[in-house]
């Protein structure tokens, strides 16, 4: 069962180049890399074993201060995140909180429902794009 809100993908591509694909695409439409956290590594050192697990926390105060300014509860979803993980059955996935989601979580919609919207488009096209082999010599 999949939770409210909750977008998922499968990635053609392991767990890092996935999230360094993802990186490189947030950063390349103007947002901020917060922290990537990698939950694997921090299993290992106090001697457990995750599959690949990173948590990535990216945004931008353009977009995301006015949701603030307008119900600072949004700040508890703020900046997004986005898990990229590795399944038992060796698959990829990438899944983050869908904004449009995030913005009726809060009950926060006056006026701002075009930006909401237009941040999860480019959102789900940016994980689309990245997620996905794509023969350019077949296109």
């Amino acid at each position: 069962m999949t939770p409210d809100g909750f977008v998922t993908s499968l990635s053609s591509f392991g767990p890092k180049e996935t999230m360094d694909r993802l990186v490189a695409a947030l950063t390349g439409c103007g947002m901020s890399i917060l922290a990537r956290i990698d939950h694997a590594a921090a299993a290992a050192k106090v001697g457990m074993h995750l599959r690949p697990t990173e948590t990535l926390i990216f945004g931008n105060p353009r977009a995301g201060t006015p949701l603030m300014q307008a119900t600072q509860t949004i700040g508890i979803d703020l900046p997004l995140k986005a898990l990229v993980w590795q399944d038992s059955d060796g698959k990829t996935w990438l899944a983050y909180n869908d904004p449009v989601w995030l913005a009726k979580r809060h009950g926060l919609f006056m006026g701002s429902a075009g930006n909401l919207r237009a941040m999860a488009d480019a959102l789900a096209t940016a994980v689309a794009e990245i997620t996905t082999t794509i023969d350019r010599a077949a296109s």
